[in-house]
């Protein structure tokens, strides 16, 4: 076990600039809610709420399984800690549509009580479930959710069998949905967009729709698979009008060995009647990796610059749609890594947990707003059996709706577990 608290200071990235900065706040020791001997982590993508409406249940997936892929339809357990009964364990449901990083893109919905959407696998087919977890009561969506708008109307969905092909560790193992293997640019595949009342959905953007502004795609003579492009990493904008999405081509993947070539990647915002579609940035070598809206028309990115010597690096940048020629550099030199970047609720700070170092220990920070200024949280250490990529566990923090904790996933006890760091204002 390793986890070490760095700097009681913060390192500041612009100077001082005025006695009316807010201090950092007062952060606890992380503390453990879930335990062993099964493994746990939050149930759905780093930035996306865990919490119940009355902050009283965190949602969280339960697991024997460590060292490799979920296979197709083999089941895990989808349950809430009860944080005012000592952390209990409910298990409420099962499903077979589950990752270790996005886990099953668990949503509660805000306008319906005890009641929550995930993905899982039902009658051979990728679909969606909505549930009152207390009644057990629910009803099918025919389709899988990649992200939810935050009034839980709507959803944006995606093909999980075609991310399979490249992302295993993004994508859901088995025949749910038609990947359409052998088409590079489908036309009648893509972002749809979900009415989650209803069921129905129409396709909005189509992955030959963005062909003209991806990178393009190279056959690979002797490799298995053929070139291909998809859609993954899906978000709304807090007011649900506008969707931040990675389109990505790969020139050929092996469905055996699950290894590819490095994929190319183009960040895109698109409105969600698939109107303006806008690429983020102008150079493909940036591409995107991470990002958080902080409002409607501003987003925080993780992208791959070159350098001078030609290699890429990490950056945190932010940028206004509708201005994507003017990037900021979020606190240069001390946020120079690909990072989870995740804003409170309030805007005054942003949280951000990395890869492990050479030591492998995950960093994590939190930065605030006004100066840029970085503080440490902690490094995590990451066991041998948990260094594995498809299985690995990033931290993939999120904030509570109230802005007084942060959750996240970490191995630095030796398993899989979920913590929580109180977070006092000051």
């Amino acid at each position: 076990m390793r986890y070490v608290i760095i700097g009681v200071v913060a390192i500041t990235a612009l100077g001082a600039i005025g006695e009316s900065l807010p201090d950092f706040p007062k952060l606890s020791a992380p503390r453990r809610i879930t335990e062993g001997p099964h493994d746990h982590l939050l149930a759905n993508y780093f930035a996306i709420n865990a919490w119940s409406a009355d902050l009283r249940y965190v949602a969280v997936l339960e697991t024997d399984i460590n060292g490799r892929l979920a296979e197709a339809n083999e089941r895990i357990t989808l349950g809430l800690v009860d944080t005012q009964d000592g952390n209990r364990f409910i298990p409420v449901t099962t499903t077979a549509c589950w990752n270790f990083q996005e886990a099953t893109m668990f949503h509660w919905l805000p306008n319906e009580p005890d009641t929550f959407v995930f993905n899982d696998c039902r009658d051979g087919r990728f679909v969606a479930v909505i549930m009152n977890w207390r009644t057990k009561a629910e009803r099918i969506v025919p389709y899988p959710v990649s992200a939810v708008s935050r009034d839980g109307t709507k959803a944006i969905s995606i093909n999980y069998a075609r991310l399979y092909l490249t992302r295993p560790d993004y994508g859901y193992a088995g025949p749910g949905q038609d990947s359409r293997e052998t088409v590079t640019w489908p036309e009648d595949d893509g972002l749809w967009l979900v009415d989650l009342a209803t069921g129905k959905a129409r396709l909005i953007l189509s992955v030959a729709a963005g062909r003209s502004l991806m990178p393009k795609e190279k056959t690979a003579p002797g490799k298995p698979g053929n070139p291909l492009a998809y859609y993954c990493h899906t978000v709304f904008n807090p007011s649900g009008t506008r969707v931040f999405f990675l389109a990505r081509t790969v020139d050929w993947f092996n469905k055996v060995t699950h290894r590819i070539p490095s994929w190319l990647t183009t960040s895109f915002t698109v409105r969600t009647d698939g109107t303006d579609l806008r690429r983020c940035f102008a150079d493909d070598t940036w591409g995107g990796s991470h990002f958080n809206w902080l409002d409607d028309r501003t987003m925080v990115v993780t992208v791959w610059p070159k350098g001078r010597d030609g290699r890429a690096f990490g950056r945190h940048v932010k940028f206004t749609v509708g201005e994507e020629e003017k990037v900021h550099i979020i606190a240069p030199g001390l946020l120079d890594w690909d990072g989870h970047c995740v804003w409170s609720p309030n805007g005054k700070w942003m949280s951000s947990d990395g890869y492990y170092n050479h030591n492998f220990d995950r960093q994590f920070v939190l930065m605030r707003s006004a100066d840029e200024s970085v503080k440490s949280i902690g490094e995590f250490f990451v066991p041998e059996a948990y260094r594995g990529g498809f299985w690995r566990c990033d931290l993939h923090a999120r904030w509570r709706p109230d802005g007084r904790q942060l959750a996240f996933n970490s191995v630095h006890e030796g398993s899989r577990q979920v913590y929580v760091i109180d977070v006092e204002e000051r």
